[in-house]
């Protein structure tokens, strides 16, 4: 490569782009190496933008990129390592970032690739509260089209990685990728340590210039008449600096700017996805009378065009958001690191002066991290995901989310006391204020889980594991009688009901955050938890109680499906070791085989395995164990319960027919029975309820000698029909020999576990000959093993077959003395 001085931007450009086809991934960095440590910033400007594309792929997700996603270290080591160490924080692309930085470039990030509320705001000129877009709204240049954001080179970076994971959803996989292995998985976290650190402050940048530092982006003037929909407030960096006597006063100060938008970002990009419903819940007055004005244009007969550019903006709010589990895992990720950032908060000084004066804006920056950027969009995006998640398995990644944000004592930085026993360790006191700032995350997805639970098979193993851990985590000792406190506090009538503003300016997470100059502090724990819950919910929102009688009828249904479930799946074990042992290799002896009654135990569940069932079994048990202990339930409740759901077995040991009464014409399902049949927990006996002998041909039969033998067998039957009537009419053993094995004694008995019409029950088709059971080919090859082990013993094929038929004869015998009180005939 020439000299950097001798080539222009284009020729570079064009350069970069050709060795992108022609050099290997590994060759490729370190020359982007070299040109990012030669070339000048101006040069360095014209490829910025490429090179962001080139790695995280476009927006509209046709070009790939990196796919850093999909990019693993097991499988591909070098490109792996190479790639982190490129885009790593002090690595060469962040260090391309910090050069441009340092003069003050912008670049332009389209609008309509915003997620859909944000978009179809700026597209109303409606400013959105995050301060992320404040003074960078552009309007298109002559001829231009849509609007842009103009954004900084750190700025800009980090809006493509972070869009990234939302956009690049069709990359191509050829091998099965673990998200938490991935590049971009291990990206996030290295970013998260690096501007969120829990120990320490935020690493200054490199700087090419000795002893100076990168400049925070400067305020810029609005590019476009905007009405916000909350309070406008600065950025938490802009306050800082506007309260800082010197500008090098602090260098944390001048860098904290980098760890908000950092955060800002990725919240914006992950967690700002929701329907028109819930973003309009969450705009201002304003923003509803735009609404209201735009479903009385499109209802008007005169559609002119602004109504028609009302729409195309509106619609833009009802984006199709399905996300991802790597979506949910990067999220979590997220989550899980915010909570260590703000656990990892210096104390505070016994002096509230020594505070003001010597907090660093950091430990400021820990100490509103979680409720003012992240608390409203996370709820709103697990109400997202609670309801319109599929209802399987795969939920438990959304599962594991939320139960890492209910609890941010794990990440606290104090070690738990080391005990012999495995027991639950009591969450402390101190939580409280969070567990009531954070009420509705407690227990109104509660609720949205146990109706989920209502509608899923608990026999899985994967879903009794999902209930298993919410119990669990729940059941942890005084966390219960927190999250009661906090509904009693919400509960508590008003004695002197305050001057009540909307609720957008009642919330420090958007009307402004613990710094701003807003209403003072509010010491009242119930107007905490109140403002808390008409903030994310609305002045008119009808509050559910956890602890109350609905949510307690509830946990009752899911006890009793629990319940249910043990019984399903001991049934399973039981008809599984049934099954096998009927499977062994004495049963290829047997002439008439249990198949030929037509009936069908099996189910999809047998195939789980006898270790899945013990799991299921034990998971449910010790669900039911800590409900018990959240909700206070008693044993003469759990019976009571059980007595209701039915759990009870017949007389033969088996499982009760679902739920049904019986009327004229048969059995008729009730709706719990309807339940039971779709969620398996009970099911009828299908069975082939005809002429047994005109069922259709199975496929362990030979069709041809299936029909030869219904020929023999009817032919035989016409001709003898009345002297076989006789004999079966007789009382005494010959009565009873030709009745058992001319006369089907099982029928009658299994036609009442089946729903159907009681004329049914009647129906007989007399004694009769039936060879059928000659056609299995587990018969024919039990006889042919027979004729075939016979002649070692020196015994010839009419010799064999007396000995067989004297066997037979026996067997007929013993049977007869033991069928002796069935009396099919009576019935």
């Amino acid at each position: 490569m020439a000299g950097p001085h001798l080539q222009q931007p284009s020729f570079l450009l064009a350069t970069l782009k050709a060795d992108c086809i022609n050099k290997p991934f590994v060759q490729r960095c370190h020359d982007l190496e070299t040109v990012i440590e030669e070339f000048p910033a101006k040069e360095l400007h014209g490829i910025f933008p490429w090179l962001v594309e080139s790695i995280f792929g476009s927006l509209d997700g046709i070009i790939v990129g990196w796919n850093l996603r999909c990019l693993q270290g097991r499988t591909n080591p070098t490109e792996y390592s190479v790639a982190l160490d490129f885009l790593d924080p002090s690595g060469p692309m962040m260090k391309l970032v910090y050069k441009l930085q340092a003069e003050e470039y912008r670049y332009d990030f389209p609008v309509s690739y915003l997620p859909g509320p944000v978009k179809a705001s700026i597209q109303e000129q409606v400013l959105p509260e995050c301060s992320l877009y404040h003074n960078k709204v552009q309007f298109p240049s002559s001829g231009g089209l849509g609007l842009n954001l103009a954004l900084n080179p750190f700025e800009y970076y980090m809006f493509y990685f972070a869009i990234s994971l939302i956009t690049q959803k069709n990359s191509p996989v050829t091998h099965h990728v673990s998200p938490s292995n991935s590049a971009y998985f291990i990206l996030v976290d290295t970013y998260l340590k690096c501007f969120l650190p829990t120990e320490g402050s935020v690493l200054p940048p490199p700087s090419s210039n000795p002893g100076g530092a990168i400049p925070s982006p400067a305020p810029r003037s609005p590019a476009v008449p905007f009405t916000s929909y909350g309070m406008h407030h600065t950025s938490l960096l802009k306050r800082h600096i506007a309260h800082q006597p010197s500008v090098n006063a602090d260098p944390a100060s001048q860098e904290i700017w980098r760890s908000e938008t950092l955060l800002q970002i990725f919240v914006e990009m992950w967690l700002h996805h929701y329907s028109l419903e819930m973003y309009q819940k969450m705009q201002s007055p304003h923003v509803k009378l735009e609404v209201l004005h735009y479903r009385l244009s499109i209802s008007s007969k005169h559609h002119g065009s602004p109504a028609q550019s009302s729409y195309q903006a509106l619609h833009a709010y009802q984006e199709s958001f399905k996300p991802t589990e790597e979506h949910v895992l990067v999220v979590r990720l997220l989550v899980k690191h915010l909570h260590a950032f703000s656990n990892s908060l210096k104390p505070e000084p016994l002096s509230p002066s020594a505070h003001s004066h010597t907090a660093s804006p950091l430990e400021e920056f820990k100490r509103v991290v979680i409720p003012r950027f992240v608390q409203e969009k996370l709820y709103i995006f697990l109400q997202h995901c609670f309801g319109h998640w599929p209802l399987d398995a795969s939920f438990r990644a959304v599962l594991e989310m939320w139960l890492s944000y209910l609890q941010p004592w794990r990440y606290a930085p104090e070690k738990p006391p080391q005990s012999a026993e495995p027991l639950l360790r009591s969450v402390s006191e101190k939580w409280a204020a969070f567990i009531q700032e954070n009420l509705l995350m407690y227990t109104k997805l509660f609720v949205g889980f146990l109706n989920r639970a209502l509608r899923t098979d608990l026999v899985s193993p994967k879903n009794a594991l999902m209930v298993f851990r919410v119990a669990k985590v729940f059941a942890q000792p005084n966390l219960a009688e927190m999250i009661l406190k906090g509904e009693q506090l919400f509960l508590e009538p008003e004695l002197v009901i305050p001057h009540r503003q909307h609720r957008l300016f009642m919330t420090p997470t958007l009307g402004g955050s613990f710094f701003s100059s807003w209403p003072p502090t509010i010491t009242d724990a119930s107007f905490k938890v109140k403002s808390h819950v008409y903030s994310l919910e609305g002045q008119d929102f009808q509050y559910k109680q956890m602890f109350g009688t609905e949510v307690r009828n509830l946990v009752l249904k899911l006890a009793q499906l629990i319940c249910q479930a043990q019984q399903t799946a001991k049934s399973i074990s039981d008809h599984s070791a049934e099954t096998m042992a009927s499977q062994s290799f004495f049963s290829w002896f047997r002439f008439t085989p249990s198949e030929m009654n037509g009936s069908y135990t099996g189910n999809d569940l047998d195939e789980i395995g006898q270790d899945s069932i013990k799991k299921t079994d034990e998971y449910l048990e010790k669900a039911l164990e800590y409900l018990c202990q959240i909700f206070k339930l008693n044993e003469a409740q759990l019976t009571q319960m059980m007595m209701k759901c039915g759990t009870a077995q017949d007389e033969n040991g088996k499982k009760q027919l679902p739920d049904c009464i019986e009327s004229e014409d048969g059995l008729i399902l009730t709706p719990l029975g309807r339940y039971q049949i779709i969620n398996g927990l009970r099911r009828f006996e299908v069975q082939y309820q005809g002429d047994t002998e005109l069922q259709p041909i199975r496929s362990y039969e030979n069709a041809t000698l299936v029909r030869l033998l219904f020929r023999l067998s009817s032919v035989l039957n016409e001709r003898f029909a009345d002297q076989m009537d006789v004999l079966c009419s007789r009382e005494d053993f010959v009565g009873r020999l030709c009745r058992y094995h001319l006369t089907n004694p099982h029928l009658v008995q299994k036609i009442r576990y089946s729903p159907v019409v009681k004329d049914r029950t009647s129906q007989n088709w007399g004694p009769r000959i039936s060879l059928r059971f000659l056609a299995s080919y587990r018969t024919l090859i039990s006889l042919l093993m027979i004729y075939f082990i016979a002649p070692w013993f020196y015994i010839g094929p009419v010799g064999c077959t007396f000995i067989i038929l004297i066997g037979y004869f026996l067997y007929a015998v013993i049977m007869t003395f033991f069928s002796e009180g069935w009396k099919p005939h009576e019935h």
